[in-house]
C-alpha cells in the first residue's frame, strides 16, 4: 500500500500516537496530504503544537522511503492499522497501535491463539505447568503468545517451540533492541516459527513505561488469556484487566494458598476466572478444535490412516504415560510423608524419590490444593492422614 512509508514515518514522531493518527486521517483524508500539510494546518486538525513541530523537523530531515527501507534492511516488515494483514482482533481493541512491526511472520491460523503470562521468578511448579500446557496448546495448533520475559514468559515460548508449534513474543522495545538480551538467541528461533512483535519502531529501548502498554497487544491479539503465577501487583495482573476490557476470556492456574506468587491467580479463580490445570480446559472452553486431529482426518496416506493420525496416537500414549507418573509421584510422595515423624522439606524429598524438583513441585502443590498435604513451614510438608488420597 503506497501510504505505509507515510504512516510509518509519522510513527518515528514522538506525540503522534492513534488519536492523533485519527485526527490526521478525519482531517486530510489521507496520511500523505497530512505529511505535505503546514505546521498550522496540523494544529488546526488538532496535532499539539510540539509535535507537530517535531513533525516539521522529522520530515526536513527524512523522506518516508528512506524510513521505510531502513526499516526493510533489518528484515522488519511494518503494517498500519488501516492494511489489509494488520491482525483483525488487534485491529478491534481500544487504542490498537496504528503501526505494528513484525520480524518473522503472521498468518491466518494465529488468530485462536491464547496468550500464557505470568511471574518472572516462577517457581518449579509454575514452570511445569507452563511447559505443560503451552505444549499441549501448540500441538492443538494454537498459537501461544507471551512477552519473552524470563520465567513464564519464556517457559511458554520454549515449550511451543519445543512442540514444533507457532509463538509469538510481543516486545516492549524496538525489535532491534531485543530485551532481556539473554533471550536473543529464542527471539530469533520464533521469528523462524511464528512472528516478533511491537508497536515501537526500531532504536527504541526497553522502558519500563512501555511494558503496562504492551500488555494490552499481548491480550488484544488472543481469544483468552491464561495466568500460571502472578502476584496482585503485577504485570500479568495488569494483562488481565486489558483482557477484561477488550472481552477475551481469562483462565488461571490454581497454586498454594501460602505462596504470594499465586495469590493473584487463586483470587482470579474466586471471581469466575476459569481454573486451568491442562490445555484441554482452554480448548474445550473457547471451543477451539484441535487442528492436529483435523489435519490427521484430512491426509490419509496409503494404509487407509495418517502420518499425523499416527503421531497423535503416539503423543496421546506419550500423555498418558506422564499422567501415569505423575499418579506415581503422588502415591510416593504420600507415602513418605505419612511415614515421616516430622515434617520433610521439598528438597528431601525430591532427593528421597529421585524425581525432578519441577515434577515433586507440582504434585506437591496439587496435594496440598485437595487437602492431602500441608505446608507447615517454609517448603516443609506434612500430610493429612485423616484424608483419603483422590487421584484428579
Amino acid at each position: 500500500m503506497n501510504d505505509l512509508k507515510y504512516w510509518v514515518a509519522f510513527h518515528q514522531i514522538s506525540g503522534i500516537g492513534p488519536a492523533t493518527f485519527t485526527k490526521l486521517e478525519s482531517r486530510f483524508g489521507n496520511l500523505e496530504d497530512a505529511w505535505r500539510a503546514s505546521v498550522s494546518d496540523l494544529v488546526a486538525a488538532g496535532v499539539s503544537r510540539k509535535a507537530a513541530g517535531e513533525a516539521e523537523r522529522f520530515r526536513d530531515e527524512n523522506e518516508p522511503d528512506e524510513v521505510l527501507g531502513e526499516i526493510a534492511r533489518l528484515g522488519i516488515q511494518p503494517y498500519h492499522l488501516r492494511h489489509p494483514e494488520y491482525p483483525t482482533q488487534l485491529a478491534e481493541t481500544p487504542a490498537a497501535p496504528s503501526v505494528i512491526y513484525v520480524k518473522g511472520q503472521m498468518l491466518a491460523a494465529d488468530e485462536p491463539a491464547i496468550a500464557i503470562v505470568g511471574s518472572r521468578d516462577a517457581t518449579p511448579y509454575g514452570l511445569e505447568m507452563t511447559r505443560r500446557i503451552s505444549y499441549d496448546l501448540a500441538r492443538a495448533g494454537v498459537t501461544v503468545v507471551s512477552g519473552l520475559a524470563r520465567g513464564i514468559d519464556s517457559a511458554a515460548h520454549r515449550s511451543a517451540l519445543e512442540a514444533g508449534g507457532r509463538t509469538m513474543a510481543i516486545l516492549g522495545s524496538g525489535l532491534d533492541r531485543i530485551y532481556p538480551q539473554r533471550n536473543i538467541p529464542m527471539a530469533e528461533k520464533i521469528a523462524e516459527n511464528g512472528a516478533l512483535f511491537t508497536e515501537y519502531p526500531p532504536g527504541v529501548s526497553a522502558l519500563p513505561q512501555h511494558f503496562p502498554r504492551r500488555n494490552r497487544v499481548i491480550s488484544g491479539l488472543c481469544r483468552g488469556v491464561l495466568v500460571v503465577e502472578a502476584a496482585f501487583k503485577s504485570g500479568a495482573m495488569l494483562t488481565v484487566n486489558w483482557a477484561l476490557e477488550q472481552d477475551r476470556d481469562v483462565f488461571a492456574v490454581p497454586g498454594s494458598a501460602l505462596s504470594d506468587k499465586s495469590k493473584g491467580t487463586n483470587w482470579l479463580i474466586q471471581q469466575g476466572a476459569k481454573l486451568t490445570t491442562t490445555a484441554d480446559d482452554i480448548l474445550e472452553d473457547l471451543n477451539i478444535e484441535s487442528q492436529s486431529v483435523q489435519s490427521s482426518i484430512e491426509q490419509p496416506n496409503s494404509q487407509g490412516s495418517s502420518e499425523k493420525s499416527a503421531a497423535f496416537g503416539e503423543n496421546a500414549l506419550d500423555n498418558l504415560a506422564r499422567e501415569n507418573n505423575v499418579l506415581s509421584i503422588e502415591r510416593r510422595v504420600i507415602d513418605l510423608l505419612e511415614n515421616s515423624s516430622e515434617p520433610m522439606h521439598v528438597d528431601d524429598i525430591t532427593r528421597t524419590l529421585g524425581e525432578a524438583s519441577a515434577a515433586v513441585s507440582s504434585v506437591l502443590v496439587m496435594l496440598e490444593l485437595r487437602g492431602n498435604a500441608h505446608q507447615v513451614g517454609s517448603m516443609q510438608f506434612i500430610a493429612d492422614k485423616e484424608r483419603p488420597v483422590v487421584s484428579p
